[in-house]
């Protein structure tokens, strides 16, 4: 059984920084951070193979955030830059046992609740 618990969310300024983290418990292989803003579906932010040598972005977020695990204490990150309105959503951990990178949650089997961002400007 995997356990994964973020941390880091919080409220800053557009165009500020804020970095998350993802702490898991268990063997796990790939991971990737969702998001889900009001009043619309949980999307696909990043992920992370085990490795950490393959990763993907969605489109959104690309050249602003950057995913990174720790493998020594199986920690995952979501350093968050250049933030704008449109990034304020609840941020989620995922991990699955695909050795691929997936971008459908579907195809992730464990979760974390959740930590909420907020960008005001």
């Amino acid at each position: 059984q995997v356990q994964l618990v973020e941390s880091g969310g919080g409220l800053v300024q557009v165009g500020g920084s804020l970095r998350l983290s993802c702490a898991a418990s268990g063997r796990t292989f790939s991971m990737g951070w969702f998001r889900q803003g009001p009043g619309k579906g949980r999307v696909f932010v990043a992920g992370i193979s085990r490795s950490g040598d393959l990763t993907d972005y969605a489109d959104s977020v690309k050249g602003r955030f950057t995913i990174s695990r720790h493998g020594a204490d199986n920690t995952l990150y979501l350093q968050m830059d250049s933030l704008t309105s449109e990034d304020t959503a609840v941020y989620y951990c995922a991990a699955t046992k695909s050795p691929a990178v997936p971008v459908w949650e579907g195809d992730y089997d464990y979760w974390g609740r959740g930590t909420r961002v907020t960008v005001s400007s």
